[in-house]
C-alpha cells in the first residue's frame, strides 16, 4: 500500500496555488459519442488568458520554475511540480532542476527520480520526447497522473493487458510493449527504455548524441509502452503520449467531424510511425 504522500501534498499545494492564481486549470467537457469509445475525448471550453508575450525568445517556465507550484525537491537534481494548466487535478511533473533537453536521452538519474515518486504514488506516467511527439516545453520533464490502486491507469489499460496476454491483435504502428517486472523499486525502467529504443531504431545513448527519432513513453505499474512518432498532429488534433493511453483533447482547431468519421484509432495511426517498417519486431514482450 503506497503512502501517497506526494499526492496529498499536491492537493495541498493546488489549493494554495489556485488561491494565488499560479494554477490555471483548463475547463473541459467530455464528448459523449459512442464511436469514440473506449477513448476519453475532452473538449476544451476555455483556455486561461495568457500574459502578453515579451520580445525575444520564448522563456523557459522551469528556469526558474514557478515556486507556488513546487510540491517537493527530489533526489538526483529533480523537482516535483504541479502542471500549471491541468485537465486532471494533481497532474504532476518531474523536472530537472538544471537544464537538460527534452530531446536528449533519459538518464539513470531521471529514472531514479521517477522511481522515488512512483514508490509513494502510483499512476499513469508519460514522456513526450520532442515537439514531434507532443512536447510543449524543451526542458526535460516526465509527467504523472496519480491513480489509486483500484483504478485503471488509463482508458486503454485493459486492451494493453490483453495484448500482453496474447488476446488482442498488435496495433499497426511501430511500438514496443513490455511487462513491468520490478514496479515497486523501478529498477526495470532503465533497461526497458534501453531495449525499446534499440527495438524501434531510436538509437543508443552509448553511440548516439541524442535519440534518432521522436517517441512517446507511457507506463504504469504493469506495463511499459514506447511508440515511435512520425508527426505531432492530424485533423487539427495535437497528440502526445496520452493519446496512446486513450486520452484526447479537442481544441478549437480540431476537426471533430473527422474524428467521428474515422475514429481515434485512425488518428493514432496517422501520427505514429508506420508499423510495416518494423514488421520483423516482436512488438509485445
Amino acid at each position: 500500500m503506497r503512502a501517497e504522500h506526494y499526492w496529498r501534498r499536491a492537493r495541498e499545494v493546488s489549493a494554495e496555488a489556485l488561491a494565488c492564481g499560479a494554477l490555471l486549470p483548463l475547463r473541459t467537457t467530455v464528448l459523449q459519442q459512442g464511436p469514440l469509445a473506449p477513448f476519453v475525448v475532452r473538449q476544451l471550453e476555455a483556455f486561461p488568458r495568457p500574459r502578453p508575450a515579451l520580445p525575444g525568445p520564448r522563456p523557459n517556465p522551469f528556469l526558474p520554475w514557478d515556486r507556488p507550484l513546487e510540491v517537493d525537491q527530489l533526489a538526483g537534481g529533480h523537482v516535483l511540480l504541479l502542471n500549471k494548466y491541468p485537465v486532471q487535478d494533481s497532474h504532476l511533473l518531474v523536472i530537472t532542476r538544471d537544464w537538460q533537453p527534452q530531446s536528449g536521452w533519459l538518464r539513470l538519474l531521471d529514472w531514479q527520480a521517477v522511481a522515488q515518486v512512483a514508490a509513494d504514488t502510483r499512476g499513469l506516467w508519460f514522456f513526450n520526447s520532442s515537439g514531434t511527439a507532443g512536447a510543449s516545453q524543451p526542458h526535460r520533464h516526465l509527467q504523472l497522473l496519480p491513480r489509486h490502486a483500484a483504478a485503471a491507469s488509463c482508458p486503454l489499460a485493459d486492451l494493453l493487458q490483453q495484448q500482453l496476454r496474447g488476446e488482442q491483435e498488435p496495433w499497426s504502428w511501430a511500438y514496443r510493449l513490455s511487462r513491468r517486472w520490478d514496479s515497486d523499486m523501478g529498477n526495470d525502467l532503465p533497461e526497458l527504455y534501453r531495449q525499446h529504443c534499440a527495438d524501434l531504431d531510436l538509437g543508443s545513448a552509448d553511440t548516439d548524441d541524442c535519440p534518432l527519432h521522436a517517441y512517446n513513453l507511457i507506463f504504469d505499474d504493469q506495463w511499459f509502452l514506447t511508440v515511435r512518432r512520425m508527426r505531432e498532429h492530424e485533423a487539427g488534433f495535437s497528440v502526445n503520449g496520452l493519446g496512446f493511453a486513450g486520452y484526447l483533447l479537442s481544441t478549437p482547431s480540431a476537426d471533430q467531424s473527422w474524428l467521428l468519421r474515422h475514429g481515434p484509432w485512425a488518428l493514432l495511426r496517422a501520427v505514429a510511425c508506420e508499423g510495416s517498417v518494423f514488421s520483423r519486431l516482436r512488438r509485445v514482450g
